[in-house]
């Protein structure tokens, strides 16, 4: 049976079609199995305090394979995923940072903190789960 692999994409909340576009790229992937482990509006983690949001976070980072990072320059400007993307280093998580249709720029926040960064592209993208994922 092939691995089945838990990966967490780190992603800004105003643009979670882009989320679910990665994840629909992925899913339709033949021969290749994921989880996703990151919090979302359709199942959010439902709490207005810091530090169970964190630690909740945390734990899902942690029991991730992989976080991939959608690295739009908008992720310039969260804080959460510099904290998410921080949290993963710290804890040996490996980040990819994924480099949307058309992007031209990417966010340092990703990029400084990525393994590595792959265009919008499901081979590239399978690949580098597969290469760097623990």
């Amino acid at each position: 049976m092939a691995k089945e692999f838990k990966i967490f994409i780190s992603h800004c909340w105003q643009y979670t079609d882009t989320l679910e576009a990665l994840r629909n790229l992925i899913n339709t992937r033949g021969y290749f199995n994921a989880t996703y482990e990151e919090s979302t509006r359709d199942n959010p983690i439902g709490s207005q305090n810091t530090y169970y949001v964190k630690a909740r976070l945390a734990q899902k980072i942690a029991d991730s394979d992989i976080i991939l990072a959608l690295a739009g320059v908008y992720a310039s400007h969260s804080s959460w995923m510099a904290w998410e993307l921080d949290k993963a280093n710290e804890i040996g998580v490996p980040i990819v940072g994924e480099i949307s249709r058309g992007q031209e720029r990417i966010s340092t926040i990703v990029s400084s903190r990525s393994v590595a960064n792959v265009r919008w592209n499901t081979e590239s993208i399978i690949a580098a789960i597969r290469q760097y994922a623990k």
